[in-house]
């Protein structure tokens, strides 16, 4: 099957569909699309036809496009179930999708790139009062999750098995990070983090190991 993922090296939904592609063991070829250059290559007519939201990542099968990170990962669930990333009871993969979404759509669309160039475009927000609103946002979304992960999880976000929960929390807390967010408030997501880093699917997935990385 020929796999294509269009991707940021910094993006961290492109990140997501990364560490996916690493844990199913399916090989991947990256185009890197720029987020900033330029004004943003997303923007661009080849990007918008793949993708009307202009957003990253795109992953094209066999040539055609499918979008959004965590339908990439449940597409990547269904077609490739070992080894998995969702737990066996319905209950238990409801869990694993409420902490995803978590980050999915409680933190991560609020903190985003082109929220900050609007905030900054047309309110005039200053760069600083942008970071200070991604970092209040992160940090409350990230509270809600310890307190899931310390009711729900083990070695990992949710019991001791990698799910997509994990593939969600590495790269908010990279983002977290940069924002400058207090991250001794969240014990329990940091060691989680610590037991996932050294996974291969995860170390290569990492931002710095990207071809368009800076």
């Amino acid at each position: 099957m020929s796999l294509v993922l269009r991707s940021y090296w910094r993006s961290s939904c492109s990140w997501r569909v990364r560490i996916g592609l690493n844990w199913k063991q399916l090989s991947y070829d990256v185009v890197p699309v720029h987020l900033v250059a330029d004004g943003g290559h997303q923007h661009t007519d080849e990007h918008r036809a793949l993708n009307p939201m202009r957003e990253l990542p795109v992953l094209l099968v066999e040539g055609q496009p499918l979008a959004q990170s965590v339908a990439i990962l449940e597409y990547l669930e269904e077609t490739h179930p070992e080894p998995p990333l969702l737990p066996k009871s319905s209950l238990d993969r409801a869990r694993v999708r409420q902490m995803t979404e978590v980050v999915n759509s409680g933190i991560q669309p609020i903190q985003n790139l082109r929220v900050m160039q609007r905030l900054g475009r047309e309110y005039e927000l200053p760069r600083t009062d942008q970071v200070r609103w991604s970092r209040d946002w992160i940090a409350q979304g990230l509270s809600a999750l310890e307190k899931l992960v310390s009711e729900h999880g083990g070695r990992y976000s949710f019991g001791d098995a990698v799910s997509f929960a994990d593939l969600c929390l590495v790269p908010q807390l990279y983002n977290a990070r940069r924002f400058d967010v207090d991250m001794t408030a969240f014990p329990v997501l940091t060691a989680v983090e610590a037991e996932l880093a050294s996974l291969p699917a995860f170390v290569a997935a990492h931002p710095d190991q990207q071809p368009d990385a800076v």
